[in-house]
């Protein structure tokens, strides 16, 4: 059985029932979201890792949020937010990211960045429900010295370019 907080159990073990192969491709299904689960996402990752990257970024929001993210240039990424009035967007810096923080619970699952009218995205992997933390390869990084312009290069080749805001559904 496997349970999280805010989901119902369900008769499977993490990770394990999340794999799963499409024309002869296998790839990943991550499912995460914030605390509460008025934030979720599904990211679908291919080829199926063997290892996620996890970069911790030394930035002062992403150390106090507890930020450590991760992308799939390949993967599609569905976030779905229950209430839109409790999500709150925050940039700071060179403003060329916005980082969607549930109002309820206080987590950030997700960031986006738009570039040439495209949506990218990257996810915390602390806000992971079903991936084993022996899959992470955690990583410190900094960016610190990035111009935007090597910024948005840096996510345009790293983040999901497939991102799709879904209508939640109760």
């Amino acid at each position: 059985m496997f349970c999280t907080g805010h989901r119902p159990c369900v008769d499977r073990t993490p990770h394990q029932a999340l794999h799963k192969a499409t024309g002869g491709r296998a790839e990943l299904l991550i499912h995460g979201s914030c605390h509460c689960g008025n934030i979720s996402f599904e990211l679908d990752w291919e080829p199926d890792p063997t290892e996620i990257p996890a970069r911790a970024c030394d930035c002062s929001f992403c150390t106090k949020h507890g930020g450590v993210w991760t992308s799939n240039p390949q993967g599609e990424l569905k976030i779905r937010i229950k209430d839109r009035a409790l999500v709150s967007g925050y940039a700071f810096g060179t403003e060329t990211a916005r980082f969607h923080i549930c109002r309820q619970c206080g987590i950030v699952p997700v960031a986006t960045s738009e570039i040439a009218g495209r949506i990218y995205a990257a996810v915390n992997v602390n806000a992971f429900d079903d991936v084993p933390h022996a899959m992470l390869r955690r990583l410190s990084t900094s960016f610190g010295d990035e111009d935007a312009e090597s910024r948005l290069a840096r996510r345009k080749r790293n983040w999901a370019p497939n991102v799709q805001f879904v209508e939640h559904v109760v």
